[in-house]
């Protein structure tokens, strides 16, 4: 019996503190928790790619700015006057992975760190609000860690949805207007079945049929990017517009 390979994620974080240097950093992690070389050694051996990203005028606006939820003020302070971004990077694609990526910003949180944006969904969450999602560990807090969600002109979707290993979701915009928690419970619904949502799958609830899912691998410029979602995305199709359509 084969098993079918899954597309290679990388994760990437950066976490920003007012450290004076890589031996603050160290000295302050948790027990069973260290740094050798270029590596976060976790406490069952996990090691991810760990390297220091220089501080800039611009990135404490861009983390401001990229806040699911507000950060306190002792948070932005320290970001206001960061000296460096501890950056992480290690593979996703699975709750699993996501889980360790979010164990390993947390470490750094206890040392030191007032938070944590994500590149592969121009995301930020303020270091409380981490520890409690990495503490929670549920299939909710793992998809509103990572993924975000987008609303345009004309369509509404998700971006960092492979962090977890699942396919982005995409909505017209009028529809979700109509029904504004039909993308959360969606990504709910997806980070929570046992069971594969693909194309033609129908979303019912008591009412009767609510979506139809057509799973898209759009055209992209560039797979290298962080953004780049390799499992394509899932639109869902509302009855009604079907039925107009006919």
């Amino acid at each position: 019996m084969t098993t079918e390979k899954r597309p290679a994620v990388e994760v990437t974080l950066r976490i920003p503190g007012d450290w004076s240097g890589p031996k603050d950093i160290i000295d302050r992690l948790p027990d069973g928790y260290r740094i050798e070389g270029s590596q976060l050694i976790l406490p069952d051996q996990t090691e991810i790619d760990v390297f220091p990203i220089p501080s800039d005028g611009q990135f404490p606006g861009v983390f401001r700015t990229s806040l699911r939820q507000p950060a306190n003020a002792e948070e932005l302070e320290i970001v206001d006057r960061y000296t460096i971004n501890v950056g992480l990077a290690g593979p996703g694609g699975s709750l699993e992975s996501a889980h360790k990526m979010m164990e390993a910003g947390a470490a750094i949180i206890h040392a030191g760190g007032a938070g944590v944006f994500i590149d592969n969904s121009c995301l930020a969450h303020g270091a409380e609000d981490w520890l409690q999602m990495t503490e929670e560990a549920t299939s909710d807090a793992i998809s509103f860690g990572f993924a975000g969600i987008i609303r345009g002109k004309r369509e509404v979707w998700t971006m960092g949805m492979h962090v977890p290993g699942f396919p982005d979701i995409v909505m017209n915009r009028a529809d979700a207007d109509a029904d504004d928690r039909a993308i959360i419970e969606m990504i709910r619904y997806l980070c929570a079945s046992d069971r594969e949502v693909g194309d033609g799958h129908i979303i019912a609830d008591e009412e009767g049929p609510r979506y139809r899912i057509q799973h898209e691998f759009p055209e992209q410029s560039s797979v290298t990017s962080p953004m780049y979602n390799p499992f394509g995305r899932l639109r869902m199709v509302s009855f009604k517009d079907i039925a107009e359509q006919n």
